[in-house]
C-alpha cells in the first residue's frame, strides 16, 4: 500500500507537501504566546533578519521603537528576543526585576569565544562565585587603591613616550593605545606588562582587535542565527574561531608559566590567586583550570577593547573639535600644570575635562545594546509576558540619545555634563550598565579613561593629518569602535 502511494505521488507534489509541513512546523515552533510584546511581521525560517541593518543597527532599532513602542519582540532565525528602550523599562529589567533576567543566553558565536564558564557568559552559581572571587582578588591587587593608580600613571608615561616618538607625524594610534590599556589589566592578571616593541604581544593585540571587528560582519551574524548551516561555510566567523585558538594558546602558556614557579604562600597576581583557590578543593565544580583560562581571557578582552575603543574616540573627538580640546588643555594647565602627572584626585577640580570624558563615552557609545540577558523564569514587563528562555536586550542607546534628556543628543557637547560650570552626571548615562551584572571593571575603566586622557592632552595637541577629513562613522563589532584613522600628536 505504501509502495503504491509512493509511486503515485509525483516529486512536485512531495516537495509541495514537505514545504507546507515545514511552514506549519516553523509557525508552531516560533509562534508568540498570548500577551507577548508587539512584534513585526515575521518571515518563515528567517524571522526578522530582513529588518536588520548590519551597517547601522541603531537606526533600524530607532525605527522599530517608533512603530512598536518601548518594548517589542523579534525573531532572528530560531532565537526569540525582546528589546526594551527608555530608562523606565531598562531599569525595570536590569534592576527592579534583575534577578529574573540574570542569566546569559546561548548565542552561538559568543559560546565559542566567551565560554559559559568564564565571567561574561556564565550564569547561576558559577557566575556569582567567579564574579565574587574576581572582585575580591582585583581589590587585593590594587583596584581602587593608590598602587594601581601609580601603575596606570606609569603606563601613561610609556604611552606618552611612544606618541612623542612619532614627532608630530601622522600615525594610527590603535595598537599603541590598546597596548597601554592591555598592560594595565595584564599587570593584574599576569603580574607584568609588555613592551610596545614586543612583536608577539603586538600580533596578539592585532588578533584581538580583528576578532572584535569581525563580530559585526554579516557572516558572523548569520552564524548566530543559523549555526548548523554556517559552520560549514567560509566567512568572518571562521577567522574568529582561528584567532581565538591562538589567544587561548597564549593564555595557556601564561598559566603554565605561573604553575612552574608558583608559591602558594605568596600570590603575585590573579592567576596565582586562582591557582591557590583550585588547590583548596580539587573536586570543586567552580574553580578549575579551564575556568581560570576562561576568566583570564574574559578579563583581558573586556578590560582592553572597550576602554581602548573609548580612548580612540576621545582622540578623534579632540581632533575634530579643536575648540573643546583647547579648553580642556587650558583647564589642565591651570589645575595641574606641566610639572607633575595627573592624579585621580584632580578629577574633582577638572570639571570641564571630566565632562568631556563623559561626553566621549556617551557619544562613542561603545556597547550600544548592553550584553544580552535571558529570562530565567516567566516574567511580566510593562504588562507583557516574557517567557522563560527569552533573550532580553536593554537598548542603552535609547538612554544615551534620548531627546527628552539631552539638549543636543546627536552632537558632541560636553555641556550635557555641566551645570553652573560644575560637573554634573545625568542618570541616563549608564555606559557600564546597571544592576547586579553591571561591568565589574567600571572602577578600573573610569580611572584609566581619566588618567590616559588627561596625561595625553597635557602633553599633546591632536590634529587631523594635512588635507584629511577624519570620519566619525563607527565600526560595528563587539564594541562600537571608530573606523581606523591616522592622527598627528603635536607636542605642546
Amino acid at each position: 500500500m505504501l509502495h503504491f502511494l509512493w509511486d503515485s505521488i509525483s516529486l512536485q507534489t512531495f516537495l509541495i507537501f514537505l514545504f507546507v509541513f515545514l511552514l506549519i512546523a516553523d509557525y508552531m515552533k516560533n509562534r508568540n504566546p498570548k500577551n507577548f510584546p508587539p512584534t513585526p511581521l515575521r518571515l518563515p525560517f528567517l524571522g526578522h533578519i530582513y529588518l536588520v541593518d548590519f551597517k547601522d543597527p541603531l537606526v533600524a532599532v530607532q525605527k522599530l521603537s517608533k512603530t512598536y513602542g518601548d518594548i517589542f519582540g523579534m525573531h532572528m532565525g530560531s532565537m526569540k528576543f525582546v528589546m526594551v528602550n527608555g530608562m523606565r523599562l531598562v531599569r525595570e529589567v536590569l534592576v527592579n526585576q534583575g534577578d529574573k533576567f540574570m542569566d546569559r543566553p546561548d548565542i552561538p558565536l559568543d559560546e565559542e569565544i566567551f565560554s559559559k564558564i568564564g565571567l561574561i557568559s556564565s550564569s547561576g552559581h558559577l557566575w556569582k562565585a567567579q564574579r565574587r572571587f574576581t572582585l575580591t582578588t582585583l581589590r587585593n591587587f590594587g583596584l581602587g587603591k593608590r598602587s594601581l593608580e601609580e601603575r596606570i600613571q606609569e603606563e601613561c608615561r610609556y604611552l606618552g613616550d611612544v606618541f612623542g616618538d612619532e614627532q608630530g607625524n601622522p600615525f594610527d594610534p590603535q595598537l599603541k593605545v590598546t597596548n597601554a590599556v592591555a598592560n594595565v589589566i595584564c599587570s593584574l592578571i599576569f603580574g607584568n606588562r609588555f613592551e610596545y616593541q614586543d612583536e608577539d604581544f603586538q600580533r596578539l593585540l592585532k588578533l584581538m582587535y580583528e576578532t572584535t571587528a569581525l563580530h559585526g560582519a554579516i557572516t558572523s551574524q548569520l552564524y548566530n542565527n543559523f549555526p548548523s548551516i554556517m559552520k560549514y561555510l567560509p566567512g568572518a566567523h571562521q577567522t574568529i574561531f582561528k584567532n581565538w585558538k591562538i589567544l587561548k594558546n597564549f593564555m595557556r602558556k601564561q598559566i603554565n608559566k605561573h604553575k612552574e614557579d608558583w608559591n602558594p604562600s605568596e600570590s603575585r597576581d590573579y592567576i596565582d590567586s586562582y591557582l591557590l583557590e583550585i588547590s583548596k578543593d580539587h573536586e570543586s565544580d567552580t574553580f578549575r583550570e579551564e575556568h581560570l583560562m576562561a576568566c583570564t581571557l574574559d578579563l583581558m578582552f573586556a578590560g582592553t577593547e572597550t576602554t581602548s575603543s573609548t580612548l580612540r574616540w576621545a582622540l578623534l573627538f579632540m581632533a575634530t573639535h579643536p575648540e573643546i580640546q583647547a579648553r580642556v588643555q587650558a583647564e589642565i594647565d591651570a589645575v595641574i600644570g606641566q610639572a607633575r602627572p595627573p592624579a585621580l584626585e584632580d578629577r574633582n577640580n577638572l570639571h570641564y575635562t571630566n565632562a568631556v570624558i563623559h561626553e566621549v563615552q556617551r557619544k562613542g557609545n561603545v556597547i550600544p545594546f548592553n550584553v544580552p540577558r535571558m529570562a530565567v523564569e516567566d516574567a511580566y514587563v510593562d504588562g507583557y509576558l516574557i517567557p522563560k528562555g527569552t533573550v532580553m536586550v536593554a537598548n542603552l542607546s535609547s538612554l544615551m540619545f534620548d531627546k527628552n534628556e539631552w539638549k543636543t543628543p546627536e552632537t558632541f557637547n560636553p555641556e550635557h555634563f555641566l551645570k553652573d560650570g560644575k560637573f554634573w552626571k545625568n542618570e541616563n548615562f549608564i555606559p557600564f550598565s546597571m544592576g547586579k551584572r553591571s561591568c565589574l571593571g567600571e572602577l578600573l575603566a573610569r580611572a584609566e579613561l581619566f588618567l590616559f586622557f588627561t596625561s595625553l592632552l597635557q602633553k599633546f595637541t591632536f590634529q587631523a593629518p594635512p588635507d584629511t577629513t577624519l570620519s566619525l562613522q563607527p565600526m560595528l563589532g563587539i564594541a562600537m569602535a571608530p573606523q581606523p584613522y591616522k592622527i598627528c600628536a603635536v607636542p605642546r
